[in-house]
């Protein structure tokens, strides 16, 4: 999850980079910055209509060019991002959907239940042509969604009953806005009664009944009073401008914002002293200033701090997030850090997807899991003081410079989903790119696995849990059952394909016996320690290093791991046992065991057989390497008592072959114990 989560943040610091670059080429190009100011005078009318359009002001009474240079230059500052998304939105083409309600309970869901937004909703009576027409409608639609104002239209004919009882008896405007200040409240329903059907008469009716729930401000003295005034409210933004009303932008984002942001309107239109205005720091107009406890803020000095719908709600949920903001923002960042296990997973197509729909599946599960306790905290009623501190920080961290850049590059990337997109696919290339090549290094096999290949895997490991016992479950030492009941043994030959390719961990190599070849009288107890000292530490690092290539391999029922046992057996010699794994079909080696008194490793010396495990049978040679047994070297022994040197069976266990390389009995499974044959006398230890 780390590594998902490093190259996430490195992907966020390439789009950051990626934004600056862009306004380098920008500013190369055509000289200016998106944070730079425009001047009106030098705009043609369609795009200061555009600008006044995007704003929420009407026009229709404004037929010279210097009268709605007026109005712009009155309701704020306009930059060069600004203009270029106002022009950018003007000539996107695209359709807005409007909801078609299908009944009362339809209605009520989405209408009079939604506390936090406005409806503009068009009724048509039964057997009755709609009030307004279809082609503006569509006007009115598309004009009113860049306020986020939702628009639907409901038939009578649907439900004549549920018409009849709110009194639409002939077709009809509905707007539905919040009727108090507070979050949730009540949501009351206007009707509109002007003559005139026109989409910008209609329009002014809707920002009309929209600025009404915004306080307003006429006076020094008022604004005095509300400036000091200490409530509910912990976060104000004034607006000190020249305007018969507030923009339309303005009045949405004060129903969006409802119980979070007090939006106040002050009107400075026919005051002659601003003295007041002087002492609190707006020192002209039109500004937007925000009031926190931490300080006042002046809206439009930072990077993409437009005066656009779209740019102050950003500003806003940044500095006053609800708890399903940061729900949001919590499920993108972490699906986009699952979709990274689909470039750093190697191998074939298949296992991609099936390990990214697990991690999507896994990752999900946790949000939300770890959402409920968290949505629980916050009910309680002593957590006001953790909750007013995190807003606190939110506000501290927003209202900086680097805060202002990251929201722009949100905006920018978002109007630019394809951008966004690709850059997220060119990223996922580079990791998967670089991780290819470092599994390559380090050979790994699985890069060049093939879909079937892996998908027959994929099957032996789900067989597996179906059929095959997993060792590390089992506890060692244990007892067969088959040595007492045979019947399992014929019941595990109806799977013939199971019996032939059992998948076994390497969990029981740990337990086999180890211990040191000694011979008598050639070294001192110190000289020993250090040498078992140092070899212990070489033959533990040998062995990490072959634990750690092994791949995950389930064990067969009948496998088990062995135990330490007391007793002996004779010797076995090439005895053929009945080993489950592909690789253990070769012809057994012959055990070279040489007598006690021939020739060893050391010399002429005798081995020090007290030091051997009473299970293992003597030998000074390794059947895999064809070695002798040095002194002081580390020896390794199977079930069925032959012994090797510890790192050549530990190699060839690992390797696949769960058999021992001079009988073939199972590596992982008991043998009976046996006594050892009594040495002759010319034989025996001196």
């Amino acid at each position: 999850m780390w590594v998902k989560l490093c190259c996430l943040l490195l992907y966020f610091l390439a789009l950051f980079v990626l934004a600056r670059v862009f306004e380098a080429v920008a500013w190369y190009e055509s000289g200016f910055l998106a944070t730079q100011l425009v001047d009106p005078v030098a705009l043609s009318f369609r795009k200061l209509r555009t600008i006044l359009e995007c704003r929420g002001l009407g026009h229709s009474g404004l037929p010279e060019k210097k009268d709605v240079r007026e109005l712009v230059e009155k309701s704020g500052d306009l930059m060069e991002g600004e203009l270029y998304s106002a022009l950018k939105e003007e000539e996107a083409s695209e359709s807005v959907s409007s909801t078609n309600f299908s009944g009362e309970m339809h209605f009520y869901e989405l209408v009079e239940d939604t506390k936090d937004g406005i409806w503009l909703v068009q009724v048509i009576a039964n057997d009755r042509s709609p009030l307004v027409g279809k082609v503006h409608w569509e006007k009115m639609v598309k004009k009113v969604s860049r306020f986020g104002i939702r628009t639907g239209t409901f038939n009578c004919s649907s439900d004549p009953r549920y018409c009849r009882r709110r009194g639409w008896l002939k077709s009809t405007l509905i707007m539905s806005v919040p009727q108090t200040s507070t979050s949730k409240g009540k949501v009351m329903l206007k009707e509109y009664s002007g003559r005139k059907i026109e989409v910008e008469h209609i329009f002014k009716w809707i920002t009309a009944h929209a600025a009404s729930r915004i306080k307003t401000i006429y006076n020094s003295e008022h604004l005095k009073e509300e400036w000091n005034k200490s409530d509910q409210y912990r976060v104000k933004i004034y607006l000190f401008a020249n305007l018969d009303q507030p923009p339309a932008f303005f009045s949405a984002l004060s129903v969006k914002f409802t119980g979070r942001v007090e939006f106040i309107f002050v009107n400075v239109e026919n005051w002659d002293n601003k003295s007041y205005m002087a002492e609190i720091g707006v020192y002209k107009t039109p500004s937007y200033i925000l009031r926190t406890p931490e300080g006042i803020y002046r809206y439009g000095n930072n990077t993409g701090e437009f005066i656009s719908l779209r740019a102050m709600d950003s500003f806003l949920r940044s500095l006053q997030p609800e708890v399903n903001d940061l729900f949001v923002l919590s499920l993108v960042l972490v699906n986009l850090m699952a979709w990274m296990d689909l470039f750093i997973t190697q191998g074939a197509t298949i296992k991609r997807f099936v390990v990214l729909i697990s991690t999507l599946g896994t990752y999900n599960s946790l949000l939300i899991i770890s959402w409920l306790p968290v949505l629980g905290f916050l009910q309680l009623p002593y957590l006001d003081s953790f909750y007013e501190y995190s807003l606190k920080l939110f506000r501290y961290s927003n209202t900086t410079t680097l805060a202002s850049w990251v929201r722009a590059d949100w905006m920018f990337y978002s109007s630019h989903p394809a951008l966004f997109l690709s850059t997220y696919l060119g990223h996922g290339l580079l990791i998967d790119y670089f991780e290819k090549k470092r599994r390559r290094n380090n050979n790994t096999d699985e890069v060049n696995a093939n879909n079937l290949e892996w998908l027959s895997s994929l099957w032996d490991w789900y067989t597996s849990y179906l059929f095959h016992p997993i060792a590390s479950f089992q506890h060692f030492p244990f007892d067969s059952d088959w040595d007492e009941d045979p019947d399992l043994f014929l019941e595990r030959l109806a799977f013939p394909d199971l019996w032939l390719h059992p998948l076994i961990p390497t969990d029981y190599i740990k337990n086999l016996p180890m211990w040191r070849f000694k011979c008598l009288g050639v070294h001192s107890d110190e000289e020993m320690l250090e040498t078992f000292q140092d070899s212990e530490s070489d033959s533990d690092s040998e062995n990490k290093e072959v634990f750690s290539s092994e791949k995950e391999v389930l064990e067969d029922d009948d496998l088990n791991t062995f135990h330490s046992r007391s007793g002996g057996e004779p010797l076995c010699g090439a005895e053929t046992c009945s080993c489950a794994n592909k690789y253990c079909h070769h012809e057994p080696y012959e055990w070279k065991a040489r007598s006690y008194g021939s020739s060893s490793s050391a010399g002429d010396m005798e081995p020090d057989w007290s030091a051997w495990p009473s299970e293992m049978l003597h030998g000074t040679e390794c059947v895999v390497c064809l070695e002798n047994f040095a002194n002081g070297c580390l020896l390794m022994g199977l079930p069925c008592g032959h012994v090797f040197h510890q790192n050549c069976i530990v190699m060839w266990l690992a390797g696949g072959r769960h058999c021992c390389p001079v009988c073939r009995w199972a590596s992982y499974k008991k043998k009976q114990p046996y006594t050892h044959p009594q040495p002759l006398s010319s034989d025996a230890p001196s």
